[in-house]
This record gives C-alpha cells, structure tokens and sequence, in this order.
C-alpha cells in the first residue's frame, strides 16, 4: 500500500515553481540574452528525434518559461502552444515571444494545470504534443497525464517525450554510483532543499515540493493505453544539469559520467503516434 497524496501538493509546488521564476530569469543557465539572440535551447537527440516541424501545429505541456516551446517556432513550426501552471512562468514566455518577435498567432502560452489542458488550449488536437525535461515527476498519476496529452494528438501526429531517467533517481546524490533507494516506489517524494537547478545557492522560501518517481515501463504502458502507438524508446547517456557532481560537462553543454564511469542512462525519450483515420 502507498502512502497517500499531501493534500496540499500541487499549491506547494506552484509555490516553488512561481518563486523561482525571476531566479530562472536572471541565471547564466537559461542565458535569456543568449536566446534572444537566437541561441537554439533544444537539444539535438530531440531535433533528430522530432525532425521537421515546418508547417506544424505543435503543443508544449509544461513550458516553465517557454524557450523550448520558442524554438520549435524557430524551427519552423507554423504555431507553438505553450502550458504551464506556474502564472510567473508563462508571463516570462509571452514577454520571451514578444522579444523575439513571435505574435499570439505563432507562439501562444496559457496558464493552467496540464490534467486541464484539453479545455484550456486554443485548439482540440496538434500535430505534435511535446513534452518532458522534468516535468513527469511533478505529477501522482501516469495514467491520467497519458489519457491527457494522448487525447491531444491529432490524427497522423505524434507525441515526443524527452525526460530524465527514473533510474537517476536510485542512486546516491554524492557519487552517482550506488543504488539506494527503490525504483518501483510509488510514494510520494516531499523535499524542503532550498535553491534550484539554475543556482543551487540561490536563497528561497517556499522549498517545500511533491514529486513522484515513474518508471519507464509504466511511462510506456500509460501511453499505449491511452492509444498511442509506441515507435520507439530511446535512452541517453547525457544529462543537462549536474545530476552528480562526478559529471563532466562536455563541449554540447550536455553532462556525461567520466570516460572511466560505466555509462548508464540519465535521460529517455519516447515517440508515440496516433494513426491516421480510415476515410
């Protein structure tokens, strides 16, 4: 039996996401002036992955402040729908569009929580419902996310995941190597580190978040239930934060175990397709 929902876990973590918005803003890691110059925020496993976009309606569930939704524009995409339920965080997207030139008509966001995205998004269904880099973790349960997004496919298009791996999560914070917690636990995780990923040093109050731990297979089986069809699991060996701090940045800003480290997987991506309908 896992233990039950904190009853307060989605305000909490809205809380942390909306206080460390301005802290995102202002950090070297996303680099805003770098992007509004056209620095490109995708990564290119997801760029060979997706391919091209060009004329393409595509949906970006939990954007955060939305670079990765702005460059499938760049890319081509006829119009970007970015989501999120952080309202700091959208407004950071919709003054990004405004910087780089993108009108509501090629590049929209809107706030609200992803259960609710059917109902929120300007259009029914998008060629491509893009989501993941941290974002599964924030939420209980996998089956109603995949019922979500999948029903936000559009015939003949496809959903793209690209998210880090579950297994990251067994091992040891200091050195990566030793296996110390469960991978098929169901529990809540509640954490109060202060900080974040941008700048673990930054002061900040509301700490306090909820996260779950999804492994890949039920990832999977969620997606196929919902009705999709899976065309392929990748998994990758790079990381985009220092998950451990054995990692080694290389020259694609990506981090990976030093050559001497056995590899394992520190990131995953699925694609998976809604078919066509028979005339």
């Amino acid at each position: 039996m896992h233990a039950p929902i904190p009853a307060d876990w989605r305000e909490a973590n809205r809380a942390m996401w909306d206080e460390r918005v301005p802290i995102h803003t202002g950090s070297d890691f996303y680099d805003l002036d770098s992007f509004r110059a056209g620095k490109d925020s995708l990564r290119a496993f997801e760029l060979a992955e997706v391919g091209d976009v060009t004329g393409r309606s595509l949906l970006h569930l939990q954007c955060h402040i939305g670079l990765d939704t702005l460059s499938w524009a760049r890319h081509g995409a006829a119009q970007v729908v970015g989501l999120d339920f952080s309202e700091p965080a959208v407004e950071t997207a919709r003054s990004m569009a405004r910087d780089i030139g993108l009108a509501p008509d090629r590049a929209a966001f809107v706030v609200a929580d992803v259960h609710d995205a059917a109902e929120a998004v300007p259009d029914s269904s998008y060629d491509i419902v893009y989501t993941g880099v941290g974002a599964l973790n924030w939420l209980p349960d996998i089956d109603r996310w995949a019922e979500t997004a999948a029903s936000l496919v559009a015939p003949g298009g496809f959903l793209y995941l690209a998210e880090f791996h579950p297994f990251t999560d067994c091992l040891d914070d200091a050195t990566g190597s030793r296996i110390v917690h469960d991978y098929f636990s169901r529990d809540a995780w509640v954490d109060e580190t202060p900080g974040t990923y941008a700048d673990f040093d930054a002061p900040t109050v509301h700490n306090r978040s909820v996260e779950w731990q999804h492994p890949v297979g039920s990832v999977v089986s969620a997606l196929a239930a919902a009705g999709l069809r899976i065309e392929f699991l990748h998994e990758h060996d790079v990381s985009l934060f220092p998950r451990f701090p054995v990692l080694e940045r290389r020259p694609d800003g990506c981090y990976r175990f030093p050559a001497e480290r056995p590899r394992i997987p520190l990131m995953y991506s699925i694609r998976a397709s809604r078919p066509q309908r028979l005339p």
